[in-house]
């Protein structure tokens, strides 16, 4: 199993956030891939596809979602799925992790975990404390999720 942390962010927090995840994901070969560098063949069955966003709009952002929707239906089936965003901590706010399982979901990936918020002060951040540490906590949820 390889695992790919694909994510896009617009001040550095998601950034931050998803090197966390891939650090954590031991024995994968996990690496942290921007939206332009990530190559959609690359994913095999039993390969893990953890997506993250800022939320921007009450949604993923648009590069990130085209990313997503370029899949075709069935192309992650077989592939073990997370996702997660950015977000400021407010009562009311969009979720854009759910949103992004859910598109995993329509292109065939089996999800593995809840959609994981992750929480920044103010629009341009930075992370509040204690976030990379549930970052990297999450990724190791993600390998007993996967049997590893």
């Amino acid at each position: 199993m390889k695992a790919v942390v694909l994510y896009d962010s617009a001040f550095g927090n998601t950034r931050h956030i998803a090197e966390a995840i891939a650090r954590s994901l031991d024995g994968t070969g996990a690496e942290a891939v921007q939206v332009p560098e990530f190559r959609p063949k690359d994913l095999h069955p039993g390969d893990l596809l953890v997506v993250g966003s800022p939320i921007n709009g009450w949604r993923p952002t648009p590069i990130i979602s085209a990313a997503l929707e370029a899949f075709g239906p069935d192309q992650l089936h077989g592939v073990k799925a997370a996702a997660f965003d950015t977000r400021v901590r407010l009562f009311v706010h969009g979720d854009a992790a759910k949103k992004l399982s859910d598109e995993l979901r329509q292109h065939g990936a089996e999800i593995i975990s809840a959609p994981q918020p992750f929480y920044v002060k103010g629009t341009e951040g930075p992370l509040l404390p204690g976030e990379l540490e549930k970052a990297a906590f999450w990724a190791r949820s993600l390998l007993h999720a996967v049997g590893r």
